[in-house]
């Protein structure tokens, strides 16, 4: 069993790969399972964990487990509060092939599935990127955005100032024109899209800020209890999520279905449907888009395909 380390992992995951195989697994399709969570009991003053396990796999070709450990209480010891692994079996065998860095394969994947759907929704000519939140993923979706659209100009806004100054100063040292805004609903108005990676629970993107025919771009909102935009934010707007999964798990969308604002029957598609063809992205009539997304685990598999192919055939 191979044993591949975090560079190894990147350097396979450039985005003008990743992108297509995600494409390419949401139109061919595999079996997800619902992801198992189990919670593990504190120790004296600590809190406890949450293991996630995320099962995928295509029949006769691979299996793929991505183990996601949570333990809130690792800020005190200095530790990052996530660590994940993926490991990648033969399905046939069900022989072990790679251990490979999940947290690489997660936030990778998470910006690429969410320029993979703006390569279907977003103007084809957006030149104006507003990030909002600049953590690990928020980091990575300048690279992806502007790996299927002309992205010239990008703002970045966090809670945290700090973060955002380095992300904007990391994005100028690739010649890319960056700023951090230094007001989020006038960054809001100028930009042709607008990508949220937070962990919010109260909506940091207002609808009356956004442009008639921009994309908003919505990925932190993961539990009931997490929100990004506001009720605005869909009114008037063409809905898409990543999978079904979404509307169980979302506060983005469960909260505004509870008061009316729209009915699931009103989402336009999954990315699924965007991937094959079977609904058509932006046309010239359409206003705003929003995408939302929680994340699967068929994205997962995909990355680690594409990054266990790539050492096998280096």
């Amino acid at each position: 069993m191979r044993t591949i380390d975090t560079e190894t992992t990147r350097r396979a995951l450039r985005f003008e790969r990743l992108i297509p195989a995600l494409r390419d697994m949401f139109v061919a399709g595999c079996e997800v399972p619902l992801r198992h969570v189990h919670a593990l009991p504190g120790q004296a003053a600590q809190p406890g964990g949450t293991v996630l396990i995320m099962p995928a796999w295509q029949e006769g070709r691979y299996l793929g487990i991505k183990t996601v450990n949570i333990f809130p209480g690792n800020a005190e010891r200095g530790l990052p509060g996530l660590f994940s692994t993926y490991t990648l079996y033969d399905a046939s065998t069900g022989e072990p092939l790679a251990q490979i860095d999940g947290n690489e394969i997660t936030s990778r994947r998470t910006a690429a599935a969410s320029a993979l759907a703006a390569s279907y929704l977003a103007p084809a000519q957006a030149r104006n990127l507003l990030v909002v939140g600049c953590g690990r993923v928020g980091g990575l979706v300048p690279e992806a955005f502007r790996t299927v659209r002309p992205i010239e100009r990008i703002a970045v806004w966090d809670r945290n100032e700090v973060a955002a100054k380095e992300l904007a100063a990391r994005l100028h040292a690739q010649d890319i024109d960056a700023f951090v805004a230094a007001d989020i609903g006038q960054a809001a108005s100028e930009a042709d899209i607008v990508s949220c990676a937070t962990l919010a629970t109260q909506p940091v993107i207002e609808g009356a800020w956004l442009r008639p025919h921009s994309h908003l771009d919505l990925i932190g909102s993961f539990t009931p209890q997490m929100r990004e935009a506001d009720d605005a934010a869909f009114v008037g707007a063409k809905l898409f999520i990543d999978t079904r999964e979404a509307l169980q798990k979302s506060g983005e969308l469960l909260g505004p279905m509870s008061r009316g604002v729209f009915a699931a029957t009103n989402v336009a598609g999954e990315l699924a449907d965007l991937a094959s063809g079977r609904v058509q992205g932006r046309t010239g009539s359409d206003g705003r888009t929003v995408f939302k997304a929680v994340g699967t685990a068929l994205e997962d598999l995909a990355a680690a395909i594409l990054v266990y192919e790539s050492v096998e055939t280096a």
